[in-house]
């Protein structure tokens, strides 16, 4: 990686200033690495489905056309929904207003009946409208999401074109061993697995909890189950702030008992559907410590976002591919705890990186 000359001290000085004129750039450059790594999720979600499409006969034009019609359509009814949900939202809060001032007026009075007089504690005015309206303006950019979603259909379109040929690509890149090429294999798959079954996973989970919402008859429903869905990437905390919402308009329309309903909802769900997940990826040994997964969301969230909170697990998972690749700096996975992650009995992991056909 470096002159054989340098020292080792210079080694690692020269390592940490490279490591923080990439973090730089990056930032810099935070939109365009946001529109590349969402591509490759995509890539990465589809290639089950391209590499089915094409044993069935099909050619890479057609089976990546077929698969960008259908993501085409799936996003479309996805956004419609969320703007529907949203907009109900928005027509009620007006009815929303009466039932938190109803829940305020409850406090109020029971603080009353505990001995606390009015004038030790005056409980403030909260107006729903202006925090709603807040909330969606800073969360909705209409324009730069258009633009956004413009340029990863377009990469990941001609990504999944390109998938069928990287694994010969990389192969016959010089100076590559086939050690390095096959711990690239092997941590290709395990990002490609954990990006399928997190999807299908936050879908179910999206799914049972908008509809217990629904039959519970919460406000907005379909929107709660649409955010757990989307904040299901974020791990340990995205399930937790997805759900805040519910429970606060339960609270509002069913007091006290509706929030614990709703909790427990989001405990029981957690259970049967959260456990089987880790299970799957236990069973392959991706296994990285909680204290790892907790700094990697907050460093790729302040890195490039959203987005990066997303995909912070993808994300280390490459990181700590480098750090095997580079001799001088696997030492780092052995001090994180995941150098098992590159052992030998992982070889029969699935491969993102195919053969050429």
């Amino acid at each position: 990686m470096f002159p054989a000359e340098l020292s080792r001290i210079e080694r690692t000085l020269l390592v940490i200033a490279l490591v923080f004129i990439i973090i730089i750039a990056v930032k810099m450059t935070m939109f365009f690495v946001t529109i590349i790594l969402t591509s490759i999720f995509f890539a990465m979600l589809a290639y089950p489905s391209l590499t089915w499409l094409k044993k069935k006969g099909l050619s890479d034009i057609v089976a990546v056309s077929i698969i960008t019609v259908i993501a085409c359509l799936v996003i479309v009814a996805f956004i419609l929904l969320t703007v529907l949900s949203v907009n109900t939202l928005i027509n009620d809060i007006p009815l929303f207003q009466q039932e938190l001032n109803m829940r305020l007026a409850d406090i109020t009075h029971l603080l009353q009946t505990v001995g606390i007089p009015n004038n030790a504690l005056s409980l403030p005015q909260v107006n729903l409208d202006s925090i709603i309206s807040l909330v969606i303006s800073s969360v909705m950019g209409l324009g730069e999401a258009v633009i956004f979603l413009f340029f990863v259909g377009v990469t990941t379109f001609f990504l999944l074109l390109e998938t069928p040929h990287l694994g010969t690509r990389f192969r016959q890149l010089g100076g590559k061993s086939p050690e390095t090429i096959r711990q690239v294999s092997r941590m290709a798959g395990y990002v490609t697995d954990f990006i399928v079954v997190r999807t299908e996973t936050n879908l179910i989970h999206g799914v049972l909890f908008g509809g217990f919402l629904s039959i519970m008859g919460v406000h907005a429903a379909i929107l709660w189950g649409i955010l757990v869905f989307l904040l299901g990437y974020i791990p340990y905390i995205g399930l937790i702030i997805a759900s805040v919402p519910a429970i606060f308009f339960a609270w509002l329309q069913f007091g006290v008992w509706g929030a614990v309903a709703v909790i427990a909802a989001v405990c029981v769900l957690n259970l049967i559907v959260e456990n089987p997940v880790y299970s799957y990826l236990a069973a392959q040994k991706f296994e990285v410590p909680a204290l790892i997964v907790i700094i990697s969301v907050i460093f790729w969230g302040w890195l490039l976002g959203l987005i990066g909170m997303f995909f912070a697990i993808p994300l280390t998972l490459l990181l700590f591919l480098v750090f095997q690749i580079f001799e001088e700096c696997r030492w780092i996975n052995r001090v994180m705890g995941v150098s098992h992650l590159f052992e030998e009995d992982q070889a029969d992991s699935p491969t993102f990186v195919p053969e050429s056909q």
